[in-house]
């Protein structure tokens, strides 16, 4: 493995340690090195707090060697002013000679004038390192800023018969497909995401609470379409656990394709990622539109007589697990 290659992975890695508290901002990770050592290492805090670059530099105890170090982060560093001052300042101020970029940050606010900056100033930086693996980090990021749009991923689970719900059941609850393992992953994709999105029919039918709960993370927004009007207020969705955003008449055109609406409407309160759970109808309209990213399929062995087939979708298969009985498929949108 090359050098700077070798480094561009380690701030991969460690980038991921800020996936589900970084959120509008990007998961950034930096590495310091003075010959062939690591000096300094650093993620983004949670939203507010210091960039990656920030925290790596502080971390150097012998603040002198950062003259003859070099820094190499996932994205380019940040040029303006925002709820923390320039990183390119900071790295510009230490005097650091050199600099490794993963990959340029093309949001408007930044869109290579960090690189200018640094260059200005005598930096001598390269750009292009493991560029496709930080782009692929980045994803949610880039989708929100190039796209204009939340990063969409579409969950559900469905039985060995292709349904994702029974026609007919005895309580206001779940019926259960998955086991608990497969559920606690559910949990943890929860934290690590801004927002969550459901149908009217699933809060009237299942109740959900749409919260982290069997994992240690923030609870994502909770996105609930009230196409009718007519959503108990005693519903979980509305309790104080998390923040609720209710989609009605009033906000949507329910007489259009909606998924395209929604998007536009996530944009504009700056939600980077959502995760779309259901129901069928609500996938299937995201699926129609072409307005998704991944899909985290869930297959059990559990057989139902009837009930709500699940959705039908092309992707293409990215990878699939065994969690005890059940098999999850990873799928992309191409």
């Amino acid at each position: 493995m090359k050098i700077h290659e070798k480094y561009i992975k380690r701030c991969i890695e460690i980038a991921k340690n800020g996936l589900g508290t970084t959120r509008p901002n990007p998961m950034v990770g930096c590495v310091i090195v003075h010959n062939n050592l690591i000096i300094g290492e650093g993620f983004t805090s949670p939203y507010g707090g210091p960039h990656a670059e920030v925290n790596a530099i502080g971390s150097v105890n012998n603040k002198v060697l950062l003259k003859e170090a070099t820094l190499y982060v996932t994205l380019e560093p940040c040029s303006h002013f925002g709820k923390t001052p320039p990183c390119s300042d900071l790295i510009i101020k230490h005097q650091i000679p050199k600099v490794i970029i993963g990959t340029i940050d093309d949001n408007s606010l930044v869109a290579g004038q960090g690189i200018k900056k640094l260059k200005a100033a005598g930096c001598q930086v390269t750009v292009g390192i493991l560029e496709q693996e930080c782009k692929q980090h980045h994803k949610r990021f880039f989708t929100f800023h190039n796209k204009k749009r939340p990063y969409i991923i579409l969950k559900w689970a469905e039985s060995a018969n292709g349904f994702i719900a029974p026609k007919t059941k005895k309580e206001q609850k779940p019926v259960w497909i998955t086991n608990p393992y497969s559920r606690q992953l559910v949990h943890k994709w929860r934290a690590e995401e801004q927002a969550i999105l459901v149908g009217g029919n699933t809060v009237i039918k299942d109740n959900p609470s749409l919260t982290v709960r069997d994992w240690a993370g923030q609870h994502p927004t909770r996105i609930v379409l009230d196409k009718h009007d007519n959503l108990p207020k005693t519903a979980s969705v509305f309790n104080n656990e998390a923040k609720t955003i209710v989609f009605t008449p009033e906000h949507l055109n329910f007489g259009n394709p909606i998924a395209s609406q929604i998007c536009e409407q996530l944009h504009q309160q700056n939600i980077t990622s959502v995760i779309i759970e259901g129901g069928t109808k609500t996938l299937q309209t995201f699926i129609n539109e072409n307005l998704w990213d991944e899909a985290r399929v869930f297959y059990g062995n559990n057989f139902f007589e009837d009930g709500t087939k699940a959705p039908t979708f092309i992707g293409t298969l990215i990878s699939k697990q065994h969690i005890l009985n059940d098999t999850l498929k990873y799928f992309s949108n191409d």
